[in-house]
């Protein structure tokens, strides 16, 4: 197809088209851009073409591979999306334990590919994520604990600089742009294939949950805080308050990646911590503990959260966390959701210094969020979940890069100091000034160059 005298092999949708709305689609209802155009790229020379071409019309440049990010960035209003959803192929090498991932893969097809030989990298939560923007952004998941950070099992980049180059990053070449790509985001280029690190996980979990109610739970959250200090690798500490019709139900358990008989050593000190009104324990394969959260995790809700890393949890916490930034525990029908994931663990055996992530030393993950239907809800479940936010910021060490929301960012820097130290922050500045002194890649949780 040639549009304004540029071929490209794949599709290209203009305001019309068949297509073009489901396109411009993301995971959050409240975002409603309209590109320009949408270039479905078939592949790399479809990528260098866009950048180019955008470049040279003085037009926007937007990513999406799963469309997850809840600002929207994938989708510049006025502007060019490269839409990576074609390239989604995944290779597996099960000698050496390795695979090659498309730019516009999903972590279902990583996983699937992988669960065939009994093999695995970190990856998220929500089989429906892209692989791009989590790994971009370091990327958390239940083989955290035990192999590290979805970017520390990245040993290679492919990458279209905002020149229009293919470069390739590893620790061997390109290290300073290696180094920038685990955790920063998506500032210095479009990630056309990853090379990952795979291990040998077995395609066996075990899940435990315990359900309390909310005004009884303070003691239970700071057992289950303290049980998370001594848990073995394999076990991921979880936590979250919802609403329920009888009132708010406060749930604690752990996610065990491995075999289920070694998970079950930690179920009677979990059953100490008190007398549960409901109870859990079940046997999901790898794949479906990771589809999991796939329903709650769906399209076509709006959608806002707020987020904190926790190095500590004392009892002011565990209260603030049950209340959820109301006054009393069922203060308001538009609380959100919050929850706990547990860091630690093999996070924490690589160097600080090692990568852009700045986040390790974590001992806990907060999330708030809320998913609503109607518009008119959009200010009430706004404010509810950044009170709930707030109520937890005392005792957050900063944040999760990807979970950066938009309101946060339009503060500029001081949205992202949250996410990088200074010094980090200073690095990725000089690695922004090097590949992409224009800022062409700006929507995203954005590093601004120098000038």
């Amino acid at each position: 197809m040639t549009t304004t005298a540029t071929r490209f092999d794949g599709q290209v949708l203009v305001p019309g088209d068949i297509g073009y709305d489901s396109a411009r689609t993301v995971w959050n209802a409240m975002i409603d851009r309209r590109p320009r155009m949408i270039v479905r790229a078939a592949g790399v020379a479809d990528v260098v073409a866009a950048v180019r071409m955008a470049r040279e019309q003085d037009l926007e440049i937007g990513v999406r591979c799963g469309g997850h990010n809840a600002a929207g960035f994938a989708v510049p209003d006025g502007g060019l999306m490269i839409d990576l959803t074609s390239m989604g192929g995944v290779q597996v090498d099960p000698v050496r334990r390795r695979a090659r991932v498309q730019g516009g893969a999903l972590l279902g097809a990583l996983d699937r590919a992988s669960q065939a030989y009994g093999l695995a990298t970190t990856a998220g939560n929500v089989s429906h994520t892209g692989v791009g923007g989590l790994t971009l952004g370091g990327g958390m998941g239940w083989l955290a604990r035990q192999h590290g950070l979805t970017c520390d099992n990245v040993l290679s980049y492919t990458v279209v600089t905002a020149a229009g180059e293919v470069v390739t990053a590893s620790r061997a070449e390109n290290p300073d742009l290696f180094w920038g790509l685990r955790g920063g985001g998506g500032n210095f280029g479009i990630v056309t294939e990853f090379e990952f690190q795979l291990h040998r996980t077995g395609t066996r979990t075990l899940v435990a949950e315990f359900d309390f109610r909310a005004e009884d739970a303070v003691p239970v959250i700071e057992g289950w805080r303290d049980l998370n200090a001594v848990a073995p690798r394999e076990a991921t500490f979880t936590a979250d308050v919802a609403s329920r019709p009888t009132g708010p139900i406060a749930t604690v358990g752990f996610v065990w990646v491995g075999d289920p008989d070694e998970g079950r050593r930690l179920l009677p000190a979990m059953r100490a911590l008190g007398r549960p009104l409901a109870s859990r324990v079940t046997t999901p394969s790898y794949l479906e503990l990771q589809q999991r959260y796939d329903s709650t995790g769906g399209h076509a809700y709006r959608r806002y959260s707020n987020g904190h890393h926790l190095r500590r949890f004392p009892t002011a916490a565990i209260e603030a966390f049950l209340l959820r930034g109301g006054s009393d525990l069922s203060a308001s029908p538009h609380l959100p959701s919050v929850d706990l994931q547990a860091h630690g663990g093999a996070i924490d055996d690589v160097p600080d210094a090692d990568a852009a992530f700045s986040q390790r030393g974590t001992m806990f993950e907060f999330g708030a969020g809320s998913r609503w239907s109607d518009p008119a809800e959009d200010a009430a479940r706004m404010g509810a979940a950044r009170a709930a936010g707030a109520s937890l910021a005392p005792y957050a060490s900063g944040i999760y890069v990807n979970s950066l929301m938009a309101d946060e960012l339009a503060e500029g820097r001081r949205g992202v100091r949250r996410a990088y130290s200074a010094e980090k922050l200073a690095r990725l500045t000089t690695l922004k000034d090097a590949y992409d002194p224009a800022n062409v890649f700006h929507l995203n949780q954005n590093i601004r160059p120098t000038q």
